[in-house]
């Protein structure tokens, strides 16, 4: 972890500015391709929530933007992001989770896993679980959806990107699911989210 200079960054003035705002996050929803990442978890038998949750861990992790966080009037730059995922229980509730990202996917389904079987053996809610070196990450497998919003808690200082992704649906012949970003504006832009999301493309097209 270390501190971005913010006198030398060329977006101070744009950090300064929508710092300002009751809600500076924005979002947008796009419809990514996932045809090949779904067949490559099956035929390994692997969960394919846990696979494109690491294929959005990796792609978080390589966009530098997506690493800063605000904390009072400085920026961090985490050397990693993790997850902190909601996990649903058999009896319609959830929690919230922290999944450690590991960059071979193999070692990160083991901790996930861990993760995800302790989260269903417990009840309730456990708040604080994660510190700021997550992305908070949902999905709505129900619904194919178009956009999403979140609960703010606006007192609460939170510059952490939320990512949710929906239903897998067959258009063409190909498989695809929408993704939902919302990042605070004082940290990137929505070119940062395009690079983003297209290196999420390309990680779900490995085979």
């Amino acid at each position: 972890m270390r501190f971005l200079d913010l006198p030398t960054w060329n977006r101070r003035e744009h950090f300064a500015f929508f710092r300002q705002f009751e809600e500076p996050f924005f979002g947008l929803t796009v419809r990514v391709d996932c045809t090949e990442a779904y067949a490559r978890s099956k035929q390994t038998g692997h969960s394919f929530f846990q696979w494109y949750l690491h294929k959005v861990l990796v792609s978080v992790n390589e966009v530098e933007a997506f690493r800063y966080r605000i904390r009072d009037d400085r920026v961090v730059i985490h050397d990693r992001i993790h997850a902190s995922a909601t996990i649903n229980r058999e009896d319609g509730t959830f929690d919230f989770s922290y999944i450690p990202f590991v960059p071979e996917f193999t070692d990160f389904a083991v901790g996930a896993r861990r993760e995800i079987d302790r989260i269903r053996t417990t009840s309730g809610l456990n708040v604080g679980v994660a510190g700021d070196d997550v992305i908070h990450f949902s999905a709505a497998p129900w619904l194919d959806f178009t956009a999403l919003s979140h609960a703010r808690q606006y007192r609460h200082p939170d510059s952490c990107p939320k990512i949710s992704v929906g239903k897998v649906t067959e258009r063409d012949g190909r498989l695809g699911m929408p993704v939902s970003i919302h990042a605070h504006h004082a940290l990137m832009d929505g070119r940062e989210v395009g690079a983003f999301v297209l290196r999420l493309e390309e990680q779900l097209r490995e085979k």
